[in-house]
């Protein structure tokens, strides 16, 4: 089973791009204690490995999302957390919600459905220009490779052993999306697949910032 921690401050109300602030600001504050809360290494230099800690805006409430060891990193310093500094504002944290939770993150005998609620981010630079060169059915298939290897990459990070074909299936319309200042392009929609996943984890590129965040849609 995958523990998994969500916390949550629903008295304070911030944009999507406040993502990355939220994460600077646990980095500031814990990142000396792990290197989950930010994932560098001690010369700045990052590492590169799926991140057990991971930052979100949803519907405006920043929340904070830890799987395996960043779970229970999380649950540690809850009480700590007694206000948030985001950019040039700081936010007197007066409620705070904390849940743990477990998931079997396991083979479906049946397809499971999902959606992104935030842009996912599936291209980096080399694979957009030979993306864009595709059909629209090329593109459909490159798309569920790289989601693939998404999903794969989240289940080498906990451990779980992929040992069977992996299915999916997407239907998702580009969107464009503003990163690090510059204009790329992201993916909403849904996927499904034959893996049961956490809701709420990201897939992608910059899921620690808070893109390619899935929810099932037995929750919608």
């Amino acid at each position: 089973m995958l523990q998994q921690t969500i916390i949550q401050f629903p008295e304070i109300r911030l944009s999507h791009r406040d993502g990355r602030k939220l994460r600077g600001y646990f980095a500031r504050v814990f990142g000396s204690e792990s290197d989950l809360f930010h994932n560098h290494d001690g010369s700045g230099r990052s590492i590169y490995r799926y991140p057990h800690i991971q930052y979100k805006i949803i519907q405006g409430s920043p929340t904070v999302i830890g799987i395996a060891d960043g779970a229970l990193l999380l649950r540690e310093r809850f009480t700590r957390v007694d206000r948030l500094e985001i950019g040039s504002k700081t936010f007197s944290v007066e409620a705070k919600n904390l849940s743990n939770q477990q998931h079997d993150f396991s083979w479906s005998s049946c397809e499971l459905s999902y959606h992104f609620t935030s842009p996912w981010l599936a291209l980096n630079q080399e694979n957009y220009r030979l993306y864009r060169a595709l059909d629209f059915v090329q593109k459909r298939k490159r798309l569920e490779q790289i989601l693939i290897g998404n999903i794969i990459s989240v289940a080498k990070s906990v451990q779980f052993q992929i040992s069977g074909p992996l299915k999916v299936i997407v239907n998702v319309t580009e969107v464009p999306v503003s990163f690090k200042g510059r204009k790329m392009i992201g993916f909403k929609g849904t996927f499904s697949t034959n893996i049961a996943l956490p809701n709420l984890i990201g897939l992608g590129k910059s899921v620690s910032r808070g893109f390619g965040t899935i929810v099932s849609n037995k929750n919608r």
